[in-house]
């Protein structure tokens, strides 16, 4: 037998030794025969079954940076959050991207993660980034997508200490993956535009979590007084607000307003849907910021 067995290949070798082994078993106890017949299966494919789901879940972009070194990009930028770009939970951790990306601004306010491997000042690690420009030319058009980051976001794409360098090395290419949002503590927010009057309302809306972007906004007003002095109850007429640009979205409504409004958000991507209560009040300023209760999960 070890003769027969020295002549057989490595792999048939191993079938043999296993039979002997499991036959062995078998006459000890009740050992199901059937496993001794099931071919010794490698780790391997498993393995790579893993690698290729963590694969296809990035895609590969272009990227550059822009502003100052350690800044937010723009100051505002064309998604309207303005000075908030710098402040928490942004904290300069924002992006511009190319039109295939921004999506004529339907994409304001989600979130990727972004990461470097071709250079080597890159960390590999990824980070969180939130869209809140467009890149309309140059790279950003050319390139099918592309994150013109700002100098805080690429830098930090880099190892400890070759922040400046990385920011030296031209266009690079990374990889990136649509993530949720997280704005831990934080709830959606409304900032009312400054051209807003009793008749037309326009409004920011930032620090979606979840899909981060939207897909519809509607405004519930509160009870209303008719010509002949009789009450109108709006409570169950949403009218939908149109997104004028960017993250912002108006209400023309024709006629004097009646706050406090009530304002409905729906998610883009899963469809999910949020409700801010008389979140502007009776009384409510151009220019304002007034914080819901709640947010997406």
């Amino acid at each position: 037998m070890s003769l027969a067995a020295s002549t057989l290949p490595p792999m048939a070798t191993l079938r043999l030794v296993f039979t002997l082994y499991c036959c062995s078993l078998l006459l000890l106890s009740n050992f199901d025969l059937s496993s001794c017949s099931r071919p010794i299966k490698s780790s391997t494919g498993h393995f790579n079954q893993s690698i290729n789901a963590e694969l296809a879940r990035w895609s590969p972009a272009g990227a550059t940076w822009y502003g100052s070194p350690d800044g937010a990009g723009s100051d505002g930028g064309a998604c309207g959050y303005v000075n908030d770009v710098s402040q928490p939970p942004f904290s300069s951790m924002v992006t511009a991207v190319g039109p295939s990306l921004y999506n004529s601004g339907k994409e304001c306010g989600a979130c990727y993660q972004i990461k470097c491997t071709g250079d080597p000042s890159c960390s590999g690690h990824p980070v969180r980034v939130v869209i809140t420009d467009s890149c309309p030319g140059g790279d950003c058009a050319s390139e099918s997508a592309h994150f013109d980051l700002s100098g805080t976001a690429f830098g930090a794409m880099a190892l400890p200490g070759k922040e400046s360098k990385l920011r030296n090395a031209g266009v690079l290419q990374i990889s990136y993956a649509r993530v949720p949002c997280e704005y831990s503590g934080k709830t959606v927010t409304f900032h009312v535009d400054a051209g807003s009057n009793e008749d037309y309302l326009a409004v920011v809306v930032e620090f979606e979590a979840g899909d981060g972007d939207l897909a519809t906004v509607a405004l519930k007003q509160s009870s209303t007084s008719t010509a002949a002095g009789q009450h109108s109850d709006n409570n169950d007429q949403w009218q939908p607000m149109q997104q004028s640009w960017g993250a912002v979205w108006k209400l023309d409504a024709g006629g004097k307003l009646s706050p406090p409004f009530s304002i409905k958000l729906t998610s883009r991507l899963s469809g999910e849907t949020l409700v801010a209560d008389n979140v502007i009040p009776v009384g409510w300023r151009p220019g304002a910021t007034y914080r819901s209760l709640v947010n997406f999960h």
